[in-house]
């Protein structure tokens, strides 16, 4: 929870309603953003407590600040060139009214006063950008000429044990960036009606969807905040929000009607709710079944809850209670390890998670991933499937865990997979946040010989 505190920016003096109301905001986006790096918790958390104890804040105030936060934390391998102390008053101001010009935000009667604020010091001279700013490296010269900086580089918006742990061309790092620092949009999937019923149905609630051009159950809801409860789809379970990136690892397991599948790390159950999805999709009747674990027995309720709201049987929670397995051995069509990661591929929706990890959060995972691998392997029956995932880009959680898997483990043969964004053949899947718009995820599909 954020406590009141001294920020930067209580020695100045608001001239107009405008900078009274600019000083607020910075005020209390400086205690969030402090409260961030020193906790190191995530902003989620920390913004929604914030938000549930200090019910003064209407829909506008809000916004401004959750996206100015949020923006700080996007940019902020720039803006850390240049706010390095919190007694640098101006500084505060400066990276505000930047990250709004870098954003386009609407908000330009409190951008301007944040610049009016950071001017009263020689070291900055902000000038809002015409025309407006659009690829990243548009925006690192715009920053260059304004600060006289001239050691920013577009890579500095990732950190750099990121680099060092990803394998990435340098041909490919700018798209990369360039995801990383735009919002994705909402993506969410029709889970007991077509693809255009549900279109349809969000249009009754003012809610405009697209459809994907990859899968026929998917829709983009666009980028404004939506009131899920608000929503008569969603009420009735007919709509589930599960991102692009994360659909492809449904879609690449394809469950058959009638096969039996283990969700191993299920958590709240997305994956799971979406197989039952697209067995149903082939047969009302299906007659397979999704057994759902995980060692937490919260995220278990909330599955069953899920499922009871989309009117689904054939689901089961069988959760981890030690080292043994919690079904049976070799009695699975299906095994689904969407293993514990260190998550890089959803930093777009957690840009605050670049900053507060270290390279350790990539390092530390690889023998657990294997270890769970291992195990889950155990429930495949003979000719039957295992699907190994992550939401990491690295290949240390990635390649090199399958890669492991499969040199103790030969009876297990990779399978050749299509892309679902770019059509190419690969032995391992990875799907970058530049593809489609999405989060970043691994899948490899194995089968038992």
């Amino acid at each position: 929870m954020v406590e009141p505190s001294t920020s930067p920016q209580d020695a100045f003096q608001a001239q107009s309603p405008a900078q009274k109301r600019a000083l607020s905001y910075s005020n209390t986006v400086y205690q969030l953003f402090s409260s961030v790096m020193s906790e190191k918790l995530p902003a989620d958390r920390i913004v929604g407590e914030y938000f549930r104890t200090n019910k003064k804040h209407g829909s506008k105030d809000r916004r401004v600040i959750r996206e100015s936060l949020f923006a700080l934390f996007r940019w902020w391998g720039w803006l850390k060139q240049i706010h390095t102390s919190g007694q640098q008053d101006e500084t505060w101001f400066a990276c505000l009214a930047i990250v709004a010009e870098l954003e386009s935000h609407k908000w330009t009667q409190f951008s301007d006063a944040w610049r009016e604020f950071a001017n009263q010091s020689e070291q900055f001279n902000l000038s809002a950008a015409e025309p407006a700013l659009t690829s990243v490296t548009d925006k690192c010269h715009y920053l260059q000429q304004q600060l006289k900086q001239t050691d920013l580089t577009e890579t500095q918006l990732l950190p750099d044990w990121f680099w060092q742990v990803t394998q990435v061309e340098q041909s490919q790092q700018l798209a990369i960036v360039e995801a990383m620092c735009s919002r994705p949009p909402i993506w969410a999937r029709a889970q007991t009606l077509s693809q255009q019923q549900l279109i349809n149905s969000l249009l009754k609630d003012d809610v405009e969807a697209t459809a994907s051009e990859f899968f026929d159950d998917a829709v983009s809801l666009g980028f404004k905040s939506i009131n899920l409860n608000a929503i008569s789809a969603y009420q009735r379970g007919e709509l589930e929000i599960q991102d692009l990136g994360s659909q492809v690892i449904g879609q690449i397991c394809a469950p058959t009607a009638d096969e039996k599948w283990w969700d191993t790390c299920s958590g709240a159950g997305g994956k799971t709710l979406q197989l039952r999805s697209l067995m149903l999709r082939q047969e009302a009747t299906a007659s397979g079944s999704i057994t759902s674990s995980d060692i937490r027995r919260k995220p278990l309720e909330e599955l069953v809850k899920r499922a009871k709201r989309a009117g689904f049987s054939g689901i089961s929670v069988a959760p981890w209670k030690s080292d043994a397995l919690p079904v049976e051995a070799e009695s699975f069509d299906g095994v689904l390890v969407d293993a514990p990661c260190s998550c890089t591929g959803t930093w777009r929706r957690n840009p605050d998670m670049r900053w507060l990890d270290d390279k350790n959060v990539v390092l530390d995972k690889q023998e657990l991933q294997l270890d769970i691998l291992s195990r889950s392997a155990k429930a495949v029956k003979p000719q039957g499937k295992l699907v190994y995932a992550t939401c990491s880009l690295s290949p240390i959680e990635n390649e090199q865990v399958v890669n492991a898997f499969l040199a103790t483990n030969p009876e297990f043969e990779l399978q050749t997979l299509r892309h679902p964004f770019t059509q190419e053949s690969v032995s391992m899947l990875t799907v970058w946040p530049q593809d489609a718009n999405t989060d970043g995820m691994f899948v490899a599909k194995m089968i038992k010989r």
